[in-house]
């Protein structure tokens, strides 16, 4: 039985945190992905766009870019205050993913990025997605592909694993486990989008070492952040140092260049 109230509890707590450090630590592995998201939305001139769980707004901002009339909606105080900072030009609102506060058929697209598995019941703010599109309207998000395909969760788990404790999170186990192209397109289905697909993305994470990307998810993040946390703060050199050493086919002269894997899933509004 899904606990709604203790994921949405502890992920408003977690991206609350987040919001300060957010641009300088995971958004530069989140934001490498916004172009193909924007392109599975068909994101273009004049149309209206709605970005759910928008966070800093960078998905909204780019969506601008292509002359786009973008909302952005994330039910963190914080984030939107970072967001209405950088992007004065668009409009953000406070809100539930799960309650989306906008009349039905309100918009040409939504997208979301790395946002919709964060919620307690994805399939509901999926629905709520298709609810406020109208008639044609594109649905786009991206998801992190399985730590078995995405080194850099990979290389923490083990890393944690091998020096660490995996179990010390007391974090609420998450309300939707995407992690493959095939949860996608079943979630879309169950959420009654029609035209669904998919693809997986590659990309790079540019660390400094273990350490750093260590630092990076424990400031940047909420549920990998509460990991962290939770482990001994005596283990957590041990752990930099473990990811470092597994990392040893990834280092180059400025570092470790690791590299990360979403899935980007599309839909239509029937």
């Amino acid at each position: 039985m899904v606990d709604a109230k203790a994921i949405r509890d502890f992920e408003h707590a977690g991206w609350e945190r987040a919001a300060g450090s957010y641009e300088a630590s995971f958004a530069t592995a989140t934001r490498q992905f916004l172009p193909a998201l924007l392109d599975a939305a068909a994101i273009g001139p004049g149309q209206s766009v709605l970005d759910v769980a928008c966070g800093p707004g960078f998905a909204a901002a780019a969506a601008a870019a292509r002359g786009a009339t973008v909302r952005g909606l994330d039910f963190s105080a914080s984030m939107l205050g970072v967001a209405r900072g950088r992007h004065p030009g668009i409009a953000f609102d406070q809100g539930d993913a799960e309650a989306l506060p906008y009349p039905d058929g309100s918009f040409d697209a939504v997208v979301s990025n790395f946002g919709i598995h964060h919620v307690p019941h994805p399939i509901v703010a999926l629905r709520q997605a298709r609810r406020v599109l109208r008639s044609g309207g594109m649905l786009a998000f991206t998801i992190w592909a399985a730590p078995d395909e995405n080194i850099a969760w990979k290389l923490v788990f083990e890393a944690i694993r091998r020096c660490g404790d995996p179990a010390a999170s007391k974090a609420p186990a998450p309300g939707g486990g995407f992690a493959t192209r095939a949860d996608c397109y079943a979630a879309l289905e169950k959420a009654g989008f029609a035209g669904i697909g998919s693809s997986k993305l590659h990309g790079v994470w540019h660390q400094a070492n273990g350490h750093a990307l260590l630092g990076a998810l424990r400031s940047g993040t909420a549920r990998m952040a509460a990991l962290i946390e939770a482990q001994a703060e005596d283990a957590l050199p041990a752990i930099s140092a473990e990811i470092g050493r597994l990392a040893t086919a990834y280092r180059t002269a400025d570092g470790l260049t690791i590299p990360i894997a979403a899935i980007v899933a599309h839909g239509r509004s029937p």
